[in-house]
Formats: C-alpha cells, structure tokens, sequence
C-alpha cells in the first residue's frame, strides 16, 4: 500500500459552505482539516450502485409485501394514420 501523503488546496469554497464545515468538525471533536479528509475519505469509499431501476424500486417495495395493480386488458392496437 502506498503511504505516500498528497496535499490539495480547494479555491473559491463558499463562505456557506465553510461555516458548515467548520460547524460540523466542531461538533466532531476535529478540526476542519480532519473533517474535510474524512468526508472525502467516505465520498470516494462507496462504489456506485448499478443504474437497475426496476431492482432498486422491487428492493423498497418488497420488505412492504409489495403490491398487487389491476392492469387493464389490452385492446387491439388503432390502425395506423394514412398520409395519402
């Protein structure tokens, strides 16, 4: 494992933003310098989910019992429009 500590400088941080931080580590026990290294930590510690929709809405409704929908009997599909 590398060991090799690397530094960045964040420009232009909104005042709001700062605060907020500075509230947070605050309220932490850190300071805004462990804060900031630690949320980044975390930020770039998750792998992003699959983009599946479908599993993920099946995965909520599922502890629920799911749900039961009455769906309408398909009609023949219309003739299509003439352009003649």
């Amino acid at each position: 494992m590398d060991t090799t500590l690397a530094s960045i400088t964040i420009r232009n941080l909104d005042d709001e933003v700062k605060t907020r931080l500075r509230v947070r580590a605050a309220g932490n026990g850190r300071s805004m310098e462990e804060e900031a290294r630690l949320i980044l930590r975390d930020a770039v510690a998750h792998k992003p989910r699959a983009g599946n929709l479908a599993a993920a809405i099946r995965a909520r409704i599922a502890p629920l019992g799911g749900v039961d929908l009455e769906l309408p009997p398909r009609k023949p599909a219309r003739e299509p429009p003439s352009f003649d």
